[in-house]
């Protein structure tokens, strides 16, 4: 049923590693010696439902992505590599402007997060025939406080309603597209995706992903996503998650 329609992913890789303290793109870093983008991008490559994949990378990062990324290990549904902008929104708009004029579904991913579970991706899918759109998330573990600009407690909301928001977000094409333009045209800045679909007035459904599936930033964040990797393939494996 839901290979009917044409699923686009576009994965953001142009962010400027600026708390990774490292001197290459923290996408190009190595964990079990294969690129972070790498292992990101494989997901999706593995994904029976996804039809095409396509990269924003940094101006100066293009050709190393084409060569270093795509070629070097056959990524096949990777249709497009395209420059970054100033910002993430600036970069995902790029990439919006990049789809294939086929795509019906499309799918916005972190290049950094390289633990997203193939089952997150095709139940985000399946979520955007459903909900029209939604958002892969896990409920927060910790007690949130809203402070005032003095750092004095506001108020404690209630944690059983907060969610952490991940990637993928996913989205019938043309509502991607509406948010974006709407923020364009009204010079707004949004959080993240969703948030400017959430302008258009379209409800977003939070679907249930992984706390596994981190966003790589810090150095103390190589040191997870190493253990991760190593201490869960084996069982991803034999579970048919990877």
């Amino acid at each position: 049923m839901y290979k009917e329609y044409f699923v686009s992913v576009i994965v953001a890789a142009a962010g400027m590693s600026n708390r990774m303290g490292s001197s290459i793109n923290k996408q190009f870093i190595a964990i079990d010696n294969k690129p972070i983008l790498a292992h990101t991008l494989e997901k999706f490559e593995k994904c029976k439902l996804v039809d095409e994949i396509i990269v924003v990378s940094k101006e100066g990062e293009v050709d190393y992505c084409k060569k270093e990324i795509v070629k070097k290990y056959g990524f096949r549904k990777v249709t497009n590599i395209v420059r970054g902008g100033k910002e993430r929104q600036d970069s995902i708009y790029n990439g919006i402007l990049a789809l294939n004029e086929k795509a019906e579904i499309v799918l916005t991913h972190d290049g950094a997060r390289p633990f997203v579970r193939i089952e997150s991706i095709e139940e985000g899918i399946k979520g955007v025939v459903k909900y029209g759109a939604c958002v892969v998330g896990v409920p927060v573990k910790d007690t949130v406080k809203v402070i005032d600009p003095e750092n004095v407690v506001h108020h404690t909301p209630k944690r059983s309603l907060l969610w952490a928001a991940q990637t993928p977000q996913c989205f019938w094409s043309h509502l991607l597209k509406k948010g974006y333009e709407m923020a364009a045209d009204e010079g707004i800045i949004g959080t993240d995706d969703s948030s400017l679909v959430e302008k258009i007035g379209q409800p977003i459904k939070m679907i249930m992903g992984s706390y596994d599936n981190i966003k790589i930033t810090t150095p103390e964040d190589l040191i997870v996503a190493d253990s991760l990797l190593k201490d869960k393939t084996k069982i991803y494996k034999k579970s048919g998650i990877l």
